[in-house]
Parts: C-alpha cells; structure tokens; sequence
C-alpha cells in the first residue's frame, strides 16, 4: 500500500470526454486515473473539455493538470496550446510535438530518418483518391505495396477506421471505412508477426520502457476487441526471447525521444517473423481503462498504479 502521509498535498484537474469518437474511453480512462490518484491523496477533480473549463481551471489553479483526452484536440496539441496560454502546468507531451506524433505519416517520417524500422506506406487524402479515380490509385496502390494492407486514418485512435485487407476486392470498402473518421488515409503493407505494445514512462529519471504487452485477438484488434473483455488475450511481459524483448523496449524509448514526447506515451510495434522491430504509431494520450494496455504494463513491472501515477503527476510539476 502507498504511504500518502509523507506525500505533500497534490491537486490535480483531470481532463476527461471532449467530443471525439473516443469521448467514452477517455471517460473511462479518467474515472480510473482519478481512482489511483485519489488513493495516493491526492485531491482530484474530472472536468470535461466545454465552455467552463477555462473558468474552472483559473478558479481552482491546480498544481498539475493531466490531460486524458483520447482523438482530436487531445491529443493534436491544441488543448495543450491552450493550457500553456493559461499558464497551466500539465502532465504529458507539449504542443509542436504532440501534432507531430498525431500524424501518424510525419511520426513514422521521423521515425524512418531516425533509422527505425517502419512498414511502407503511402498517404491518400480523399481529395486526390476522387479527383484521380479510384479504381486507378488502389490499382497503384496494390502494384507497390503488395497485400495484404493495412487501412487506417491518419489522425486517430482506438482502431476507429482500421482495416486489414487480405484480397484487392476488400481495399475499397477498407478505404469508405476510413474516410468515415477522416480526410486522409494512411496505406501501409501489413507486417506478419507479433504486435506488441510497449509505455515509456519518465518519473525524473529520463524516459524508461515498461513490459511489452502481446495482443492475440479473435479477429481485428478493433475498438470492440480494444474495450469489451473477451475478445482479445493480453500477455505481458510478451513472449519474446530476451533479446527481442529489449530491442521493442529500445525502440519504444528511441521512438519517445526522436518525436520529443515527455512524461508518458505508448508505442505500437510489430515484430516480424524476421525479428525485425516496426514501429507503426505513438500515442501521447495511453488509455488508462480497465483493458488498456498502460495499466497493464505498469502493473507487470511491479508499479503500484496510484504511486506510479502520483510519480507521474509529482514529476511533471516541477520546474
């Protein structure tokens, strides 16, 4: 158990809901981290992003604010904008380098010049894909990068608009899917092999990798599979020789260094059957739910996730 009377007082605004698709999960994701923040003493409150938020965060002045919005405007950079033009000290990764991580094209860009591995990949806004003709560009398409695919949105989480396409008759489907969450879609040759997630976390002491968690689905590793229990099966640490897992590791950290990200983030990886380690995208903003794969691996490293979360915030405060 954490011994909270030796920790000086911490006040902490959450920033949980917003309106993107993933306003449950970051609901969620909130409830749990203000569970483990309270548990360690902290004084916690939850505030959606609306009209009152401004006015609640100049009100209450909290030592640290922890933004847990998943999509859109949490994590391309701008409530982040607006915290720093308030003065607001917060937990995670600042603005320039969260809309860099949000693209998920520049992110692997700068992961690729970095020289980390990365699945090719072309990126289609739904302009071109109409103006060209559809038919021709996914021809192209499938003569570079082959099958099976990955489609997802370029910007986005939680698996919303992602498909894997095994045959060229699924690819335009795959694409409408995609352009139902976003303007632009990223193709990427789909790797075979292990997908593993692996949390960087730096409480003060520069950033430093969690256990890979492994994630075996029934199908599609899809918002479903993410956040109803039951389809997916988690194992963590991973089931991998040592070697690979301290190269997932190493790249984790490599990949949270290279895009400037602070605090906290996940990295999306797969490991081919080659053992070669591809980094396929970041998150600045982990899920904290009950399934979520922070959590997870927080706990299979032996932290207790009210100290560790207390860490986080402690750490993010100071000057």
């Amino acid at each position: 158990m954490t011994d909270t009377t030796s920790l000086s007082p911490l006040r902490v605004v959450i920033l949980a809901g917003g309106l993107s698709h993933e306003r449950d999960v970051s609901l969620r994701s909130g409830r749990r981290v203000a569970d483990a923040l309270r548990a360690s003493g902290a004084e916690v409150t939850v505030h959606d992003v609306d009209a009152d938020l401004v006015p609640a965060l100049r009100e209450t002045a909290p030592d640290i604010v922890w933004p847990l919005l998943h999509g859109a405007s949490g994590e391309d950079g701008s409530v982040r904008d607006v915290l720093e033009l308030l003065g607001m000290p917060y937990l995670g990764t600042g603005p320039r380098a969260s809309r860099i991580a949000w693209s998920k094209p520049i992110a692997k860009t700068v992961i690729a010049r970095e020289g980390i591995d990365t699945p090719e990949f072309v990126t289609l806004p739904q302009s071109l894909f109409r103006e060209l003709g559809a038919s021709r560009v996914l021809d192209a398409i499938i003569d570079r990068l082959g099958l099976p695919l990955v489609v997802k949105p370029a910007t986005g989480g939680s698996a919303l608009g992602v498909n894997l396409v095994r045959e060229a008759g699924e690819l335009p489907r795959a694409m409408v899917d995609c352009f139902a969450y976003g303007d632009t879609a990223l193709i990427e040759r789909a790797i075979s092999g292990t997908e593993v997630a692996v949390s960087v976390i730096d409480i003060g002491n520069g950033p430093e990798p969690l256990p890979a968690v492994e994630i075996v689905t029934d199908g599609p590793y899809d918002y479903d599979a993410r956040y109803n229990p039951g389809r997916t099966e988690y194992f963590t640490p991973a089931r991998l020789s040592p070697e690979l897992a301290e190269r997932a590791g190493q790249v984790a950290v490599a990949a949270h260094r290279a895009l400037g990200l602070q605090d906290l983030s996940r990295t999306d990886l797969i490991i081919g059957d080659d053992g070669t380690v591809y980094f396929l995208e970041v998150n600045v903003a982990p899920g904290m739910t009950e399934t979520s794969l922070f959590p997870q691996a927080a706990e299979a490293a032996g932290h207790e996730l009210s100290t560790l979360y207390r860490a986080l915030a402690e750490a993010a405060r100071k000057p």
